[in-house]
């Protein structure tokens, strides 16, 4: 275990440096490659110069110089690629390392934690929370009983005096006089104004009546 638990580290830094041992090939290629293809194109360059002056013997050699690099240029392609390919795969290949390492990390913690937590251990835990709850029960009903002179009122006559308030309660208001809302002066043309005695005391039929003359008076 700690031999796995100490290699991990040694493989990671491993792995980087492989990546970086990669790219510094690779870098180092492509800067020969940029190198290559100056010298073919300064090759192409002295041909034309060799074919301007009638040098044809001259001018055959720079295009066969040219060539040669062409085919350098060609081969570190190649290793460029292989080196690309390379790379890849040792990327995935560390992905999937730490993917596993990962996963077999989550599954050590879930096993860890099933053993810290029993089934029995539950069982009995919900025992105890359903008995403290029932226990719980029993006090409560325990308190809401009533004692003492309460305990010898009778519920059925307690509704039934209930049941007569709320009659009495209903009928005194059906016997009370009905009232209206307040009425709003209206304006009466002058021709129509008469003067009537007023009384103390009005009635619900006279209130009714006023307002009826005030609504025809419009």
């Amino acid at each position: 275990m700690f031999t796995r638990i100490f290699g991990k580290p040694k493989q990671e830094e491993s792995a980087v440096a492989t990546l970086d041992k990669l790219n510094e090939t690779l870098e180092m290629l492509e800067k020969k490659e940029k190198v290559l293809l100056k010298k073919a194109s300064a090759e192409v360059e002295k041909a034309k110069e060799f074919t301007r002056a009638k040098n044809k013997r001259a001018a055959i050699q720079c295009l066969k110089r040219k060539r040669l690099y062409e085919q350098q240029v060609e081969q570190l392609g190649n290793f460029q690629l292989r080196i690309h390919d390379q790379m890849i795969m040792l990327e995935g290949a560390k992905a999937t390392t730490e993917t596993v390492d990962a996963l077999r990390t989550g599954a050590a913690a879930m096993k860890a934690m099933q053993k810290a937590t029993n089934i029995d251990d539950v069982d009995k835990t919900m025992d105890e929370i359903n008995e403290q709850t029932e226990a719980m029960k029993q006090i409560q009903e325990a308190l809401s009983t009533p004692i003492g002179a309460a305990a010898d009122f009778d519920e059925d006559e307690l509704e039934a005096e209930l049941e007569e308030l709320e009659g009495a309660e209903l009928e005194e208001q059906l016997l009370q006089p009905a009232t209206t809302a307040p009425t709003t002066s209206v304006p009466i043309p002058a021709g129509r104004q008469s003067v009537r005695p007023a009384r103390q005391h009005n009635t619900a039929e006279d209130d009714e009546l006023a307002a009826l003359q005030a609504e025809m008076a419009l």
